[in-house]
């Protein structure tokens, strides 16, 4: 996450945005918080512009339930029409912003509830993207099969510490090439998108190992 607000403007909807980057607001995270919503602005983000028919097939639901939730999403800034694509007989959306960032650490005191369904919302879409990858994976070329990885490390830490490494891990991600439709037009020969997928989980009160 981020706390740099020196870049920030304010959009219509008075989202605090930093280049191509939306921060949410108590407003915005309600309007996040629903499993469909997050899942729809992740596709408009991955695949670009859609029409709530098209990706109401993608997610297994009604057009009708995609569209009432594509236009909750647009009354919240998140999204909005992509009228060179749309016409009197269908909308097409596109996501507003690349990154959406979750930064205020006082927010999810304030709105626990709407925090806490954001969240839950991000981490089942996170789960999905790893079932689709290991139900794909047998298909995928070999490259690709022996660089996929899930793994884990248990570390002992003190916040200050947790915060320093997820710093650390940040400038590293930085240093790769962004997914990005500029991006893909200048990567490399054989460059796919790859989903790079962190989670800091502490465990305050979780029993010490004990020794033999």
């Amino acid at each position: 996450m981020t706390d740099s607000t020196a870049d920030a403007e304010e959009t219509p909807d008075g989202l605090r945005t930093e280049g191509d980057s939306v921060v949410l607001d108590a407003k915005g995270l309600r309007a996040l918080a629903h499993p469909v919503r997050v899942q729809l602005v992740s596709l408009l983000r991955k695949y670009g512009p859609s029409t709530a028919t098209r990706l109401a097939g993608r997610l297994g639901v009604n057009s009708g339930t995609a569209s009432y939730h594509l236009r909750q999403l647009g009354a919240a800034g998140f999204v909005e029409e992509d009228a060179e694509r749309g016409n009197a007989r269908e909308r097409w959306w596109r996501s507003a912003h690349r990154t959406i960032w979750f930064d205020d650490r006082d927010l999810a005191d304030r709105e626990p509830e709407a925090a806490r369904a954001y969240q839950q919302s991000v981490a089942a879409l996170y789960t999905l993207r790893t079932q689709q990858t290991l139900e794909e994976l047998r298909a995928m070329p070999r490259a690709w099969r022996h660089v996929f990885d899930m793994s884990d490390w248990a570390l002992r830490l003190t916040p200050e510490e947790t915060a320093s490494l997820y710093g650390e891990l940040t400038e590293v991600v930085a240093r790769y090439r962004r997914d990005t439709p500029e991006a893909a037009a200048t990567a490399p020969e054989g460059a796919e998108r790859v989903d790079l997928i962190t989670y800091v989980l502490p465990e305050p009160g979780a029993p010490a190992a004990q020794g033999s």
